[in-house]
This record gives C-alpha cells, structure tokens and sequence, in this order.
C-alpha cells in the first residue's frame, strides 16, 4: 500500500513518525513530495553488509527497525531498536553509502521511504533540515554507546527488562508488545532456553504474562525496577538534543 503524505498539512497529519514532525513547515514540504507510505511485515529485510544504502526508512506509529550486526558464528546480535523517532539509512552520509549491519523490520506496520539523493538535496536547501539530521545522529550514536556499556555491565535479567520496556514505549500504549521469547533472545545475543527463563521469573513476578507471539505487560514500574537505568539514559540524551522525539508510552501521540 503506497500514498503520498501531504506537504500542506500540519505536524499532527504529518506521518506518524517524531522526526518527520519535528520539521518546520517549509522544511516538510521539501521532502513531501518524494514520501513513500508502505506497508512492512516483521522479519523484512532492509538492507544487508554491503549494500548501497539509498533509501531512508522512517518507522510510523508502533513500528520498529533493528540493526543486527553479524558474528563468524553465524549469529546476529541486535544492538539497538529505531521506532518512530527516528529512521534508519544514510542519515549523514552523502554518496555511496555501504551499508555496516544488517538492519531488518522488527515489527511490522507503516514505514515511510525517501530517496537519499532527495534528502541530501534538502539538506543543501535548508540549514534546519541539517542541523536536524544531524542532531538525531548524535541521539542515534549515544544509543550505540549506551549498548555497548549496557552489554559490558548488566546482567541479562536488566537487559531483558530494558529491551522490553524499549519496545513497550513504542506500542500503541495497550502494553501489549508483539515480541517473541525468539526476538528477545537475539535482542540480548543468548539462546532462547535462558531467555524462557528470565521470562518465567517475570511471570512469577507478577510483572508480565505471554500470549502467542506478544508480552503482555502487567506491572509497568515492577518491569522498570528490574531494568537497567540505560533507556533512561537514552531517553534524556533525546530530551537534551531533540526535545519531544522520543517516545514514551505515557504519551503514546508523540
């Protein structure tokens, strides 16, 4: 399913992504024209090592992207999770862009697409345009740092908590995540046998029950003691740089 965003309308019709609202009017009706609405499964491949990335992919709504950095066992780990504040592919780089990691849609729903050239093309036109690019790239890095700290410190149990409440902020707010003990497992790099446990200590907990193919989330602050403060981190790093992008699942319209 493809259509065409309006570059006439305001932030709230806008599509359901926090950076594409974040521009001013003038800097939307840049890149209106050239936005693609499509429709995208879980599991979807957007770009693989080595591919020339030309498209920027926008997730809307409670869509998710994953990057997913391959190992010579043959297994991918999941370093961070793109939702709708923000987007994935090329978002500094002009030219030829090889792409790094694998990046794959993690949970379906709307993406929106726009041709890299015409985004650069924007950037050359409008300062602000840069400047905001430029600002979520900065959020985008202290994700992966934060990552990489989280990996190095925490035990599995906190990050198991921080990637659910990660996901969970970017739902629809009914605290239903569509997240597979499968996903998790790749999520925090360990077999699927200890990530059923972690789960199974939660549900005793009271904290969270599953459903197939969802976590159904019970107890949102008993979930957030068990967790690492490293969405926290994040979330403020956002709030300094790009104030009202990240979401929240207290404010699920933002």
């Amino acid at each position: 399913m493809h259509s065409k965003p309006d570059a006439s309308a305001g932030a709230s019709d806008r599509p359901f992504n926090n950076l594409l609202r974040r521009l001013n009017a003038a800097d939307f009706a840049l890149l209106a024209p050239y936005l693609s609405l499509v429709e995208a499964a879980a599991g979807d491949l957007l770009y693989n090592p080595g591919d020339d990335v030309g498209t920027v992919h926008f997730p809307c709504g409670p869509s998710l992207a994953s990057y997913l950095v391959p190992n010579e066992d043959g297994r991918d780990v999941e370093t961070i999770l793109v939702g709708r504040e923000g987007a994935v592919g090329g978002i500094v780089s002009q030219g030829f862009l090889p792409a790094y990691t694998r990046i794959t849609v993690k949970f379906g729903g709307p993406f929106v697409r726009l041709p890299i050239t015409r985004l650069d093309m924007a950037k050359l036109a409008s300062p602000s345009i840069r400047n905001i690019f430029a600002r979520y790239a900065d959020c985008m890095l202290a994700q992966m740092f934060q990552s990489t700290a989280c990996n190095a410190v925490h035990s599995i149990e906190q990050r198991a908590a921080k990637w659910i409440i990660s996901a969970m902020e970017r739902t629809d707010g009914d605290g239903v995540v569509p997240l597979t003990h499968e996903q998790l497992a790749t999520l925090l790099g360990v077999g699927r046998s200890y990530t059923s446990r972690v789960i199974q200590s939660f549900k005793a907990e009271g904290v969270l029950d599953t459903r197939r193919g969802a976590v159904v989330i019970r107890n949102p602050d008993g979930l957030r003691q068990r967790a690492c403060p490293c969405n926290d981190a994040v979330r403020e790093h956002f709030e300094t740089v790009l104030r009202g992008v990240y979401p929240s699942e207290d404010n699920p319209s933002n």
